[in-house]
């Protein structure tokens, strides 16, 4: 029997389709989605501290640098860098011969002009010289003692002695150097007031305070922990970074410490109540921090939240979180704000802290 190409094309394309229908009859039905499975944690206060770690350079708090205030030649500079001097001690001595000629020179104006004055004293008793003329003489002795203080004052100059107790270490002349006026010549720090800086957060600032204790590790001078306090808090932020300064001093200074080592400082706050979720609880998107609680009609709903301080594996909620929430720590993908969800486990934050 003879079939056109027409005719096979059709026949062909009949019982594919009759295939097809065929498979679809048997193909089993699709089964239902199944719930969406999430892990709670209800939430309460808990006291906790909090201890922060941070770096810093070690620096004298007591420090400074000796310049001249009369130009000469040094004479004098028995000191050099890691040597220690007491207070009072000699540092520098100027070349002196030329102020002290005109010391002499002062002295004895004031010596003549104080003579003129009595002289005129005993002839204006006796009416022959003027008032005025011994207010001029008067005068002329004020300005002969005044010039004498003056060189005087600056005869001193010529003899630097160390204001305290300390360790020189800058030594920027030698002996038979002309020092001008003002120059930087040696450098002065007392090695018991050593000090560090450190940057605080903005979040931690309100729990340290002036006098608290801290614990401090030089990390050249092995595992040791030493003790130290607060000295200051900078009451400004830099807008940058959020950020303050604080100076820590240690007290007593071990042996060993200088100035320019590395050291970790370790502030521990003190213990308070905190409403606190587990770290991996905070989500965060283009909106800002939130949470997923889920309600009594198993229903999850996005609560936004402010946090504060981590505290280890957890973190302090400030805003928008309130005691006996039920947070959702897992089961995210997929997850979103209204759907119906199944709770699998639930415990309280306590329990979680010590699971973990």
């Amino acid at each position: 029997m003879h079939i056109s190409k027409t005719s096979g094309v059709f026949l062909v394309l009949i019982l594919f389709l009759s295939a097809c229908t065929q498979e679809q009859d048997s193909a089993p039905a699709k089964k239902p989605r199944g719930d969406h499975l999430v892990e709670t944690i209800l939430i309460k206060k808990d006291t906790l501290s909090h201890v922060s770690a941070h770096t810093g350079t070690l620096r004298a708090n007591r420090t400074t640098r000796i310049f001249n205030q009369e130009e000469g030649r040094i004479k004098q500079l028995p000191f050099y860098e890691g040597d220690r001097v007491a207070k009072g001690d000699l540092l520098v001595e100027l070349d002196d011969q030329l102020l002290g000629a005109q010391l002499s020179k002062a002295v004895a104006t004031r010596r003549q002009a104080k003579g003129d004055l009595q002289r005129l004293v005993g002839l204006e008793k006796k009416q022959l010289v003027s008032r005025d003329e011994r207010v001029r003489a008067e005068t002329a002795l004020e300005v002969a003692l005044s010039e004498e203080q003056v060189l005087k004052t600056r005869l001193g100059y010529t003899r630097i002695k160390a204001p305290f107790g300390g360790i020189i270490s800058e030594r920027l002349v030698e002996s038979g150097d002309i020092a001008p006026r003002y120059t930087h010549l040696l450098t002065l720090y007392d090695p018991d007031s050593l000090i560090t800086e450190i940057s605080v957060s903005e979040l931690l600032l309100p729990y340290v305070h002036r006098g608290d204790k801290v614990e401090v590790r030089i990390d050249a001078l092995g595992d040791r922990v030493f003790s130290g306090k607060i000295q200051r808090i900078h009451p400004a932020l830099d807008e940058r970074t959020r950020r303050s300064k604080i100076e820590l001093v240690i007290d007593p200074v071990p042996s060993g410490a200088m100035i320019g080592q590395f050291c970790r400082v370790y502030l521990n706050t003190q213990a308070k109540a905190r409403l606190v979720v587990p770290f991996r609880s905070l989500q965060r998107d283009r909106k800002g921090e939130f949470v997923y609680l889920v309600g009594e009609d198993q229903q999850v709903k996005r609560a936004a939240v402010r946090s504060g301080l981590r505290l280890a594996d957890k973190v302090e909620i400030l805003e928008g979180l309130a005691e006996g929430s039920n947070v959702v720590v897992r089961g995210f993908l997929g997850l979103r704000h209204g759907k119906k969800v199944k709770v699998i486990a639930s415990r309280t934050i306590q329990d979680q802290g010590s699971s973990d």
